[in-house]
């Protein structure tokens, strides 16, 4: 099937939202593996969550990982998408003290459109099947199709 010049823009666009994402998501997962003290002084300050060791961290990091490494492959995306959208707002959220002095955390706001592309990624994910693994009940959910019902 040849595919209209719009929805081939739709995808490289979607394509594009989603690598952006994942490498924002990579770096900070690889930021719990590489500098856990780093990592778990924000869980501390931003989710007041103190004490916690390496080990668990190391554990968050590594299902984070996995979760992001199937999210930029376009796998199980309604779970996957699901996962960095929730990631993604609950950072964001958990950063309301910032914004109130928003001339002293730019880089902060930098978390917006983020979420925004996150959103938009969940809300059209059955369009962004550029370089995507999809699976063949995602494929039946997408056309319509039924084997059972034959």
């Amino acid at each position: 099937m040849n595919k209209t010049p719009d929805i081939k823009k739709l995808e490289y666009s979607l394509l594009a939202l989603r690598l952006g994402v994942f490498i924002v998501m990579f770096i900070w997962t690889l930021d719990k593996f590489i500098n856990p003290d780093h990592a778990a002084a924000i869980f501390a300050n931003f989710y007041f969550m103190e004490g916690i060791g390496a080990t668990v961290l190391y554990a968050v990091a590594a299902i984070e990982m996995v979760v992001i490494l199937m999210f930029v492959a376009g796998v199980a995306r309604t779970w996957t998408y699901g996962a960095v959208f929730l990631l993604h707002g609950v950072s964001t959220l958990a950063s309301f003290n910032q914004y109130l002095n928003p001339f002293s955390n730019l880089l902060f706001f930098a978390a917006w459109p983020m979420l925004a592309a996150c959103f938009a990624l969940f809300m059209l994910r059955d369009h962004d099947n550029m370089f995507a693994f999809t699976s063949s009940a995602d494929k039946q959910r997408l056309t319509g199709s039924d084997t059972a019902k034959a």
